[in-house]
Protein backbone atom coordinates (compact mmCIF):
# COMPACT_ATOMS: atom_id res chain seq x y z
CA UNK A 1 0.00 0.00 0.00
CA UNK A 2 1.39 3.86 -1.00
CA UNK A 3 0.65 6.44 1.38
CA UNK A 4 2.20 10.41 1.02
CA UNK A 5 3.12 11.79 4.35
CA UNK A 6 5.05 15.11 5.24
CA UNK A 7 5.94 14.36 8.47
CA UNK A 8 9.67 13.99 8.65
CA UNK A 9 9.84 11.34 11.38
CA UNK A 10 8.55 9.25 9.16
CA UNK A 11 11.01 9.30 6.63
CA UNK A 12 14.56 7.28 5.96
CA UNK A 13 16.42 10.63 6.25
CA UNK A 14 19.51 8.79 5.53
CA UNK A 15 17.89 6.78 2.56
CA UNK A 16 16.82 10.25 1.15
CA UNK A 17 20.57 12.02 1.67
CA UNK A 18 21.98 9.14 0.48
CA UNK A 19 20.16 8.91 -3.14
CA UNK A 20 19.96 12.81 -3.52
CA UNK A 21 23.93 12.97 -2.74
CA UNK A 22 25.29 9.88 -4.47
CA UNK A 23 22.69 9.13 -7.24
CA UNK A 24 20.45 12.22 -8.28
CA UNK A 25 22.60 13.87 -11.32
CA UNK A 26 21.12 17.66 -9.66
CA UNK A 27 22.72 17.23 -6.46
CA UNK A 28 25.58 14.95 -6.68
CA UNK A 29 27.99 15.42 -3.90
CA UNK A 30 25.47 16.89 -1.90
CA UNK A 31 26.73 17.94 2.06
CA UNK A 32 24.56 16.13 4.70
CA UNK A 33 24.99 19.31 6.57
CA UNK A 34 23.54 21.22 3.18
CA UNK A 35 21.03 18.25 3.43
CA UNK A 36 19.66 18.57 6.70
CA UNK A 37 19.61 22.52 6.23
CA UNK A 38 17.56 22.73 3.54
CA UNK A 39 14.65 20.30 5.08
CA UNK A 40 14.29 22.12 7.94
CA UNK A 41 13.42 25.24 5.50
CA UNK A 42 10.66 23.18 3.43
CA UNK A 43 7.86 21.69 3.36
CA UNK A 44 9.25 17.46 2.44
CA UNK A 45 6.81 15.06 0.82
CA UNK A 46 7.75 10.92 1.16
CA UNK A 47 5.85 8.29 -0.40
CA UNK A 48 5.63 5.09 1.47
CA UNK A 49 5.70 1.46 0.34
CA UNK A 50 4.33 -0.50 3.08
CA UNK A 51 6.21 1.57 5.29
CA UNK A 52 9.54 1.81 3.46
CA UNK A 53 10.16 5.21 1.49
CA UNK A 54 10.32 4.76 -2.13
CA UNK A 55 9.93 8.45 -3.03
CA UNK A 56 10.40 12.15 -2.20
CA UNK A 57 10.23 15.61 -2.55
CA UNK A 58 10.57 19.06 -1.36
CA UNK A 59 8.67 22.46 -1.76
CA UNK A 60 10.69 25.42 -0.56
CA UNK A 61 7.83 28.40 -0.11
CA UNK A 62 7.20 31.23 1.98
CA UNK A 63 3.31 29.59 1.80
CA UNK A 64 1.60 32.97 0.58
CA UNK A 65 2.71 33.98 -2.90
CA UNK A 66 5.35 31.75 -4.55
CA UNK A 67 6.97 27.80 -4.07
CA UNK A 68 10.00 25.86 -5.75
CA UNK A 69 9.53 22.45 -6.30
CA UNK A 70 12.78 20.32 -5.35
CA UNK A 71 14.63 17.02 -5.56
CA UNK A 72 11.67 14.92 -6.80
CA UNK A 73 12.75 11.55 -6.83
CA UNK A 74 11.12 7.89 -7.08
CA UNK A 75 13.51 5.07 -6.04
CA UNK A 76 14.91 3.52 -9.23
CA UNK A 77 12.97 0.19 -8.18
CA UNK A 78 9.34 1.53 -7.57
CA UNK A 79 9.12 3.49 -10.83
CA UNK A 80 6.95 3.29 -13.49
CA UNK A 81 3.98 2.19 -10.89
CA UNK A 82 2.28 6.01 -10.30
CA UNK A 83 3.64 6.95 -7.24
CA UNK A 84 5.24 10.07 -8.83
CA UNK A 85 2.13 11.25 -9.68
CA UNK A 86 0.48 10.24 -6.09
CA UNK A 87 3.44 12.36 -4.87
CA UNK A 88 2.62 15.14 -6.93
CA UNK A 89 -1.21 15.04 -6.34
CA UNK A 90 -0.04 15.60 -2.29
CA UNK A 91 2.38 18.43 -3.02
CA UNK A 92 -0.63 20.28 -5.06
CA UNK A 93 -2.82 19.67 -2.57
CA UNK A 94 -1.23 20.94 0.39
CA UNK A 95 -3.13 23.15 1.98
CA UNK A 96 0.22 25.56 2.44
CA UNK A 97 0.34 25.88 -1.52
CA UNK A 98 -2.94 27.40 -2.49
CA UNK A 99 -3.52 30.63 -3.61
CA UNK A 100 0.30 30.87 -4.76
CA UNK A 101 0.70 33.23 -7.31
CA UNK A 102 3.63 31.35 -8.68
CA UNK A 103 5.23 27.75 -8.76
CA UNK A 104 8.35 26.42 -10.28
CA UNK A 105 10.95 24.32 -11.01
CA UNK A 106 13.49 22.79 -12.76
CA UNK A 107 13.56 19.23 -14.48
CA UNK A 108 16.19 17.34 -17.50
CA UNK A 109 13.70 14.32 -17.55
CA UNK A 110 10.13 15.02 -16.03
CA UNK A 111 8.58 17.31 -18.19
CA UNK A 112 5.37 14.88 -18.75
CA UNK A 113 4.99 14.16 -15.29
CA UNK A 114 5.02 18.20 -14.64
CA UNK A 115 2.84 19.08 -17.45
CA UNK A 116 0.07 16.98 -16.25
CA UNK A 117 0.13 19.33 -12.84
CA UNK A 118 -0.14 22.70 -15.07
CA UNK A 119 3.68 23.20 -14.95
CA UNK A 120 4.84 24.39 -18.26
CA UNK A 121 8.06 26.08 -19.79
CA UNK A 122 8.71 29.72 -18.51
CA UNK A 123 5.96 32.40 -20.57
CA UNK A 124 8.77 34.82 -20.51
CA UNK A 125 11.80 33.53 -19.97
CA UNK A 126 13.84 36.60 -21.14
CA UNK A 127 12.88 37.68 -17.68
CA UNK A 128 14.19 35.11 -15.58
CA UNK A 129 18.16 35.47 -14.46
CA UNK A 130 19.93 32.72 -11.96
CA UNK A 131 22.76 32.96 -10.23
CA UNK A 132 23.59 29.07 -10.85
CA UNK A 133 26.74 27.54 -9.47
CA UNK A 134 26.66 23.87 -10.45
CA UNK A 135 30.27 23.04 -8.06
CA UNK A 136 28.99 25.13 -5.11
CA UNK A 137 29.12 21.37 -3.13
CA UNK A 138 32.46 20.46 -4.13
CA UNK A 139 34.06 24.09 -3.38
CA UNK A 140 33.47 23.87 0.33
Amino acid sequence: MYSVSTDLAAFDLDAVYRFLAEEAYWSKGLPRAVFDRALAHSICFGGFVDGAQVAFGRVITDRATFAYLADVFVLPDYRGRGYSKRLMDAVVAHPDLQGLRRMVLVTGDAHGLYGRYGFTPLAAPDRYMELHRPDAYRRG
